[in-house]
């Protein structure tokens, strides 16, 4: 079924700012009353800076783990509400307030900024209702700011530099400066690389920090390349990544020797900027579309509802974190938050990317990360045949580990 959300947007249904109300496949013979009725809430960016990065797709994936149910769990219709929170604390915050007094929302999935899921995960804990993150990226949500109510299904701005930056230093290349969009997400990704930076043997040389959503990269890329510094990190995503590389490219950055690199980067970045600009660039990912048949088959069934376009990690972490919870409300017998998240951690996660994953007491679902590089156009055969996986990096190595955090959820030896 393919999913319109330019129709929504036309109606109004996804307004700036506020929240629609998706029915998924929703018998009409059971009565819309808030006993019957299953509420999961999707909010993040669907029109901002990072809307390609989840957005539409994200609520996209949500949908069909709904609709794999059959709309329905323990008797009980399942809706689906969607907020465009614009990449706005203020926006993102409101909408999950209002879900969580008057709407009766029952779970978030949050791929908002992170300045938006800090707060959100403070009020999901206070109503004692599951948080789900898919496609937030601060490490703290499970560190300092970890809740009962939490879960990190996606990244993180631990997990995502730590191979990157180790395999670069071994390479030489053990300079660095950071380019860093300035807010919580790019400050806290920037002091947990420096740290995988110098435990490798590197140094960082310096940093720039620039606004959210700049067009202008000129003056921050002209620091970065005046410093000599062998790599340029890039602590940023979404159109500020692009604009970064495409400007840097301008420039002759790479061409003088100097290595970018991506501390985070979604196949839809690489689809936009292109194999001639992005060849090369080393990156870690918890998902890629073609990495076996699993996958495959839910990238055919994504693209045909979505353009043609195939889902990238956060898109199918939505999809596994609504499909566990709905499980774990039937194991629960029912949508009670702290029963719900008892059991979504006692349920393994099996599903098209994750076979045997446990969720740990802070909060973090245990799933390997992969190390890959993104292919020359001339080896790649087909659409969207982008990453070479070079290796399989065990969860124990790639999120942060129990003896190096702070969260008291997890138990002292």
């Amino acid at each position: 079924m393919n999913f319109d959300f330019a129709m929504l947007h036309r109606r109004g249904l996804l307004a700036l700012g506020g929240s629609a109300l998706v029915a998924a496949a929703m018998p009409r013979a059971l009565a819309q009353t808030a006993s019957s009725v299953v509420k999961i809430g999707v909010i993040a960016d669907q029109s901002g800076p990072y809307a390609d990065n989840g957005g539409p797709g994200s609520a996209l994936a949500a949908r069909m783990a709904i609709e794999d149910r059959g709309g329905v769990v323990l008797g009980k219709a399942i809706q689906l509400l969607v907020a465009d929170d614009q990449n706005k604390p203020d926006i993102g915050v409101a909408a999950a307030r209002r879900w969580l007094d008057a709407d009766g929302v029952d779970v978030i999935v949050g791929g908002s900024a992170s300045s938006i899921a800090l707060a959100t995960q403070d009020l999901m804990k206070q109503h004692s209702k599951p948080y789900l993150l898919a496609g937030t990226a601060s490490s703290e949500l499970t560190n300092s700011a970890c809740s009962p109510m939490g879960q990190q299904w996606v990244i993180d701005t631990y997990s995502l530099p730590k191979a990157t930056a180790q395999t670069l230093v071994k390479q030489g290349k053990d300079t660095w400066f950071f380019v860093t969009v300035d807010y919580a997400f790019g400050k806290q990704w920037e002091a947990d690389t420096t740290r995988f930076i110098s435990q490798a043997g590197g140094r960082v040389v310096g940093s720039v920090r620039h606004p959210l959503n700049t067009a202008d990269f000129s003056s921050f890329l002209l620091m970065a390349q005046n410093s000599g510094a062998k790599v340029i990190a890039l602590a940023n995503s979404g159109a500020d990544f692009n604009n970064a590389v495409k400007q840097a490219h301008e420039f002759g950055i790479t061409q003088g020797g100097q290595t970018l690199a991506p501390l985070g980067l979604y196949i839809n970045q690489v689809h936009a900027l292109g194999l001639d600009m992005a060849k090369g660039l080393t990156l870690t990912t918890p998902f890629y579309w073609d990495q076996n048949e699993g996958t495959r088959a839910f990238a055919k069934r994504f693209m045909a509802a979505f353009n043609g376009r195939v889902p990238n990690e956060a898109q199918a972490g939505t999809y596994s974190a609504v499909t566990h919870y709905l499980k774990a409300v039937e194991a629960a017998g029912g949508t009670d938050g702290p029963a719900v998240v008892a059991k979504m951690h006692e349920l393994p996660i099996n599903d098209f990317s994750m076979k045997d994953v446990r969720i740990r007491e802070d909060g973090q679902v245990m799933r390997p990360m992969y190390l890959a590089e993104v292919k020359a156009k001339e080896d790649s055969k087909y659409p969207y045949d982008y990453y070479a996986i070079k290796s399989t990096i065990p969860a124990e190595e790639a999120w942060r580990p129990a003896s190096e955090s702070v969260c008291p959820l997890l138990k002292r030896i």
